[in-house]
């Protein structure tokens, strides 16, 4: 009797303040400790010959001895790192993004509400403790196109699944159908501001012009995943 194929691994790229989060926590209760989290990277924080010398080290570490107990990698990493797995293993990657005006506010603000000067890395403890206005943290070179940061390397067409975090709770359904294979897993609300008092945090649209153009190739890779996302809307589940 011919061998089972391997299992496909998951492998969720958590993009900062993407609700990735909250994801993790749903894709913990689902694969227990056959979810590996991979959080050591913190690209942010690396410099950016680092960081990228860094994952390619790891995409040829990866390929060499492919992970082998884990059916889900999820963290903050570029996804390079894994580029080549489907060389050796059967693999899907998934991420979530959010539009990047709200995404870098909701950075800000969260950077801001959760400092902890013990912990913090060099990048989080700069904005602190220097008291980075939002303008200076929008416009930092380290924070700029931070989706084009992390895709390094790895073309968003490679992603099997880009959920959008503004229509969370409909994608991650389509999310749990078409890739764990349907049945109920809870969803989750972590790192919520509670103190925000509107839906959006930009509402002046000079601002929001401003982010969007030095920001420019984050929002295109968001109007990718809209338009990933209307393409599913526009066919059934049995067809993804």
């Amino acid at each position: 009797m011919p061998a089972s194929p391997p299992r496909a691994l998951l492998i969720s790229v958590h993009l900062p303040k993407t609700a990735g989060t909250s994801f993790g926590e749903s894709l913990t209760d689902r694969f227990g400790d056959r979810l590996l989290r991979d959080y050591d990277d913190a690209p942010l924080n690396a410099p950016p010959l680092g960081r990228k010398v860094s994952a390619l080290l790891g995409g040829v570490r990866n390929l060499v001895t492919p992970p082998e107990r884990a059916d889900c990698i999820h963290g903050h990493f570029l996804p390079i790192k894994y580029r080549w797995l489907p060389l050796r293993r059967p693999a899907r990657f998934v991420t979530w993004m959010r539009d990047p005006v709200e995404r870098l506010a909701s950075h800000y603000h969260f950077w801001n509400r959760q400092y902890d000067p013990r912990t913090a890395r060099p990048l989080h403890r700069r904005v602190v403790e220097e008291s980075w206005p939002f303008e200076r943290f929008y416009r930092s070179p380290e924070l700029l196109n931070v989706y084009a940061q992390f895709l390094w390397g790895f073309p968003v067409a490679a992603f099997d699944f880009i959920g959008v975090t503004e229509h969370y709770d409909e994608d991650f359904r389509f999310f749990v159908d078409a890739f764990l294979g349907g049945g109920s897993l809870p969803t989750y609300r972590v790192e919520t501001n509670a103190e925000r008092r509107s839906e959006c945090y930009v509402t002046d649209p000079s601002v929001r012009a401003e982010i969007e153009a030095l920001h420019h190739r984050d929002t295109t890779f968001y109007r990718h995943a809209l338009r990933m996302r209307q393409r599913r809307i526009d066919r059934p589940v049995a067809d993804a």
